[in-house]
């Protein structure tokens, strides 16, 4: 590995820090549509167990990609939302996406006109 990488000076291995952790990208993605719920994280990352979404919550909080908005309701309503930080995260999200659907993702086989109108 280059020197560089190791030293913490190396802004891609800073970045691969926070989006190479499992889950992260669809965490952030999801947050892209505004605050949500614990519970609707939850339903959005099938797979997912409480606690590692409550382990990646608090990770992303430390390091201010999101924010975490607690309101003084019976009973208790949480929401996480993206901070400028995380925002700016985004751009990454939509290459991801855009790399994603070019060359990870089969695209369905066109039907002929013969088979769209039977």
């Amino acid at each position: 590995m280059n020197d560089v990488h190791q030293h913490g000076n190396c802004a891609v291995a800073a970045t691969a820090e926070i989006m190479a952790t499992k889950w992260t990208p669809l965490i952030v993605h999801d947050l892209s549509e505004g605050p949500r719920r614990f519970m609707q994280l939850e339903h959005a990352c099938p797979g997912i167990s409480p606690r590692t979404l409550s382990e990646r919550l608090d990770m992303l909080e430390r390091q201010g990609v999101i924010a975490r908005r607690s309101y003084p309701e019976s009973p208790p309503r949480v929401e996480y939302e993206l901070t400028g930080k995380g925002r700016a995260l985004l751009p990454i999200i939509r290459e991801m996406r855009k790399f994603g659907r070019s060359w990870m993702i089969p695209e369905p086989p066109k039907r002929s006109r013969s088979t769209a109108r039977a």
